[in-house]
């Protein structure tokens, strides 16, 4: 009986073997297939995406061309571009542009190039920088306005106003060789076409851009053009809606106020003397204390009238005159307050002592006693610069010197045409034909 139940149980054993193998190799293969592939490891999948769609990481991503900034296809062709540049930066908001540039030239030799550019290209220069190396310079032209930012270091910008709507279009990113680049692009090499290029009759540089200057005296004339030529009579900014009418208008027979003339004194001088710093008339920084009350640091003429003051040109409580807290620097200049401003300039040194007789004596001037006190020495150091005096220069022979009358535009400006003293000086022709000279 014994011997027939082992071999059932042995039979049995032999049965369940198999069974036993094959739900192991079962398990097994239902592991495997749950498993994560180990492929994964080395190169992930992100979702959403094509395995074969991944850059690998260890290789960096080169820009293409169409990464390159460039300027719009409409770029104004009447903006000079500036020979040694790169473009760094566009922005185009509504209808102004602004681009951003780096160049490996000084700031003097960009700020040259743009204020000889534009004026023989029929810009008219609305407004330079006091510092001929460096600063902002706004000019215009039929409806553009342009501001030329130029700053110690390599990058300036340039920022143009008044574009029409097609100008204010996206830069052009196209992929290389598939347009054909127009004129402003970093790529075009001409030729410009003829209807853009300005004509004689539409670029009067010798004007300076004003169409009005004929209506100045004779003798004013050329002085006037002169120093319009050379940017250093800059007037307020006109109101944009009024832009076209006004912008070609100098109004040279109008009254210049104080606000102005101190404005062109000090960009005169500079201008004039651009080869020899010592002779500047240094700018005020914007941290110093108002040398009167109504020119405030917001002020948009402080760095001048203040510069002034605290060179001890113009009368203050920083040259001991306790008086002097107003500038009142909208109201009109008088003809004693021109030369009184402009002879310490001309010398260099101390004015002499004057009294009425000797005004009257040299100059012969019947209404001698209503010359102020201080102008008086003024008036006399005048007469002894000869022809270079600039009371003859703006007012001609005169046997009445009229003191508290207004100057106007021109004739501030017959005065300013000169800066010296007996023959140590410059004039604006001067300065205008070294500046034309330079390449």
């Amino acid at each position: 009986m014994l011997p027939n139940r082992l071999n059932a149980i042995g039979f049995a054993a032999f049965l369940l073997l198999p069974l036993a193998g094959c739900a192991s190799s079962a398990n097994k293969s239902l592991q495997d297939a749950l498993a994560a592939d180990p492929r994964l490891k080395e190169k992930p999948v992100v979702l959403g995406s094509s395995p074969t769609s991944q850059p690998s990481p260890a290789k960096p991503i080169q820009p293409t061309q169409t990464d390159q900034i460039e300027l719009p296809a409409d770029f104004p062709a009447e903006v000079p571009l500036y020979p040694q540049r790169s473009l760094l930066a566009v922005e185009q908001p509504d209808q102004n542009l602004l681009t951003r540039w780096s160049s490996p030239d000084p700031s003097a030799q960009i700020m040259a190039f743009y204020r000889q550019e534009l004026q023989k290209n029929g810009w008219k220069l609305e407004g330079q920088p006091i510092d001929p190396t460096q600063g902002i310079l706004e000019a215009s032209r039929e409806t553009l306005q342009l501001r030329v930012n130029v700053q110690a270091g390599s990058e300036f910008t340039l920022q143009v106003e008044g574009l029409p709507a097609s100008d204010a279009s996206a830069p052009n990113t196209s992929a290389p060789n598939t347009s054909t680049p127009s004129p402003g692009s970093s790529e075009f090499i001409g030729p410009i076409s003829p209807a853009i290029v300005p004509s004689p009759a539409s670029s009067p540089v010798a004007t300076g851009g004003f169409t009005d200057l004929d209506k100045a005296p004779n003798e004013l004339q050329q002085p006037t053009r002169d120093l319009t030529q050379l940017g250093v009579l800059a007037l307020p900014s006109s109101n944009k809606a009024n832009l076209a009418k006004s912008q070609n208008f100098f109004e040279p027979n109008k009254a210049i106020t104080r606000r102005e003339y101190a404005r062109w004194l000090v960009a005169v001088n500079n201008r004039l003397y651009a080869s020899r710093p010592a002779r500047h008339i240094r700018l005020a920084v914007e941290t110093a204390s108002p040398a009167f009350q109504d020119v405030t640091r917001r002020d948009r003429d402080f760095s001048a009238i203040q510069g002034l003051a605290e060179a001890g040109l113009l009368p203050s409580s920083l040259s001991g005159d306790s008086t002097a807290t107003l500038f009142r620097p909208d109201a009109p200049l008088t003809r004693e307050e021109m030369i009184l401003w402009k002879m310490p300039v001309d010398m260099r040194q101390a004015l002499p002592t004057a009294t009425i007789d000797s005004v009257k004596q040299t100059w012969g001037f019947q209404d001698a006693a209503r010359i102020e006190s201080r102008a008086l020495r003024a008036v006399l150091a005048d007469f002894q610069n000869g022809d270079q005096s600039n009371l003859r220069r703006a007012f001609g022979y005169t046997t009445l010197f009229q003191p508290k009358r207004s100057v106007t535009r021109a004739e501030a400006a017959g005065a300013l045409w000169y800066i010296g003293f007996q023959g140590d000086g410059i004039s604006a022709q001067e300065a205008l034909k070294g500046s034309l000279s330079k390449p």
